[in-house]
């Protein structure tokens, strides 16, 4: 398998607008939430991203063409990998604005900067989880059943990437329409432009151009951030700082559900490869990831990486190792060069979102046509914690956005939930599912799979491990902020009582039940 084929620069286009909005994302929060400095957001944390992500991208490259090599393919995708975008909010919401606001409270110096360590405390935790999972994890991957680790996946793929930027699509269709027009007829029709033109660049350059003549661009005002180049400075002595602190264990709640969740959903993206056709093995691809995790925090970045779903969708493209490498190229240059604020100016997200849209759709769709028909109820069942999910998280953004838990409104507490149940809206079960959903998700798909095949003890230890979640508080458990819910990592005994009991039904079938 070449290195490079031409398809790679259609799946290149495609990765680097995922990392990119990541980029982007990161960059806002520090500067408007956190209130970071320039200096320290393109000096430190954008060098330390890029050094994560250079180091996931040569990799699952060369991974990718050393397994093209031993099984002697030339269709060998390589793992797609960047920044966990949950794991980003979580870290900004519940670990560095708590921090800044306390070192405020106390009179400390420069709140700031203690807000910037604990992010770096927990980045490195994250990654130390990470790798440690790795030699741990596969044995989860065997017992699992497929259709519990993909429709997980395909419940984040239809709500929080597909409907996201279809109504993005049409809330601006001159570009969402038109570029979803030019990726349906290359991907789904398999077509190709005259002169062998990557359909991503035409649906990318297509987009950029409707957006400047619609106004969509320039995205705001010109930047003024000057361009330069910023090496990567390790910064073992601020992370040491923060690690000898009393405050440290504070962010366990944070960084210990965090971590899981990140080798779980890896663990899940690498199934969804296998399933398309391309056999990673677990232990380094999830080990080398974690390194990635602990790269970024030892180089100034707050933000632990994974590997991405989506890889389906760019195998379905045609990528193969180069557009790994593109991707890791293009992203190193744009965090050490400062160039970022200026790519985000000139081309707004609009222009290549329907590249994005289509890898949910592929994601969503894999989880029904890569698991046996019988399955498929299992499938669904997987989905709707993700669902859910969504539905409390759009539901959230829609009070905040009436400045409910801001200035003249009430903070969030549990008065919310009588508005929303005088509506028959029963909030607090998505709130309860929300916390943990990729658990919740892969653990009812797995059990109603285990019915299916009738094998009752299993469902049954299905349900023994959910109530053990929830009495940890990893699932189901979550508290008031004054904007929000969070996982709040104490026991969640009803929901761990009704898991036990659904336990017992599922032994007790086999007397009280008859074959159909």
């Amino acid at each position: 398998m070449k290195w490079f084929v031409r398809a790679d620069i259609d799946g290149f286009f495609g990765l680097a607008l995922d990392n990119l909005v990541q980029l982007l994302v990161i960059v806002g929060l520090c500067r408007n939430v956190l209130g970071f400095s320039e200096e320290l957001i393109y000096r430190h944390i954008l060098p330390g991203a890029a050094v994560s992500l250079l180091i996931g991208n040569g990799y699952y490259a060369y991974q990718a063409k050393k397994l093209a090599e031993l099984n002697g393919r030339n269709d060998i995708c390589a793992l797609p990998y960047g920044i966990n975008t949950v794991s980003l909010f979580a870290y900004v919401f519940l670990v560095m604005l708590p921090a800044k606001m306390v070192a405020q409270a106390s009179g400390a110096e420069n709140p700031e900067q203690i807000a910037w360590q604990a992010g770096l405390l927990a980045c490195f935790g994250s990654g130390l989880i990470e790798f440690g999972g790795a030699f741990v994890v596969d044995r989860l991957r065997r017992v699992t059943p497929r259709a519990a680790l993909l429709s997980t996946l395909s419940g984040i793929a239809l709500t929080f990437i597909s409907l996201g930027f279809l109504f993005r699509s049409y809330a601006n269709p001159v570009v969402g329409l038109v570029t979803l027009a030019v990726i349906l007829l290359v991907y789904f029709g398999r077509l190709r432009f005259r002169g062998n033109i990557p359909g991503g660049l035409v649906a990318v350059v297509l987009g950029a151009l409707l957006s400047w003549l619609t106004g969509l661009a320039p995205v705001g005002a010109l930047p003024t951030h000057e361009l330069g180049f910023y090496w990567p400075v390790p910064v073992i002595g601020e992370l040491c700082e923060m690690l000898a602190s009393p405050l440290s264990l504070t962010y366990l709640s944070v960084i210990v559900p965090m971590g899981l969740f990140n080798v779980i959903g890896s663990l899940q993206n690498i199934e969804s490869a296998e399933a398309a056709g391309d056999r990673y093995p677990t232990r380094p691809s999830l080990a080398v990831n974690g390194l990635g995790t602990l790269a970024a925090s030892l180089f100034g970045s707050c933000f632990p990486t994974t590997i991405y779903i989506g890889h389906p969708g760019w195998k379905a493209m045609g990528a193969r190792a180069g557009y790994s490498l593109l991707n890791g190229a293009f992203i190193t240059l744009i965090c050490l060069s400062g160039g970022l604020s200026y790519i985000a100016w000139a081309v707004p997200i609009d222009a290549g979102m329907a590249i994005v849209l289509w890898i949910g759709i592929v994601i969503a769709a894999q989880a029904f046509q890569e698991t046996p028909k019988r399955h498929a109820p299992a499938v669904v069942m997987g989905m709707l914690p993700g669902i859910a999910a969504w539905g409390a998280f759009m539901a959230k953004s829609g009070v905040r956005a009436a400045d409910y838990g801001g200035e003249p409104m009430p903070a969030f507490s549990e008065t919310l939930l009588d508005h929303f149940q005088q509506a028959d809206i029963w909030i607090d079960g998505a709130f309860a599912l929300e916390q943990g959903f990729i658990f919740s998700a892969m653990i009812l798909a797995a059990l109603t799979v285990a019915i299916i095949e009738r094998q009752l003890l299993k469902a049954a230890l299905w349900s023994v491990a959910a109530a053990a979640l929830s009495a940890c508080g990893l699932i189901h458990s979550y508290r008031w902020t004054v904007a929000d819910t969070a996982l709040s990592l104490t026991p969640a005994w009803e929901w761990a009582l009704a898991y036990l009991f659904m336990g017992i039904i599922f032994i007790s079938a086999k007397w009280l039940c008859v074959k159909d």
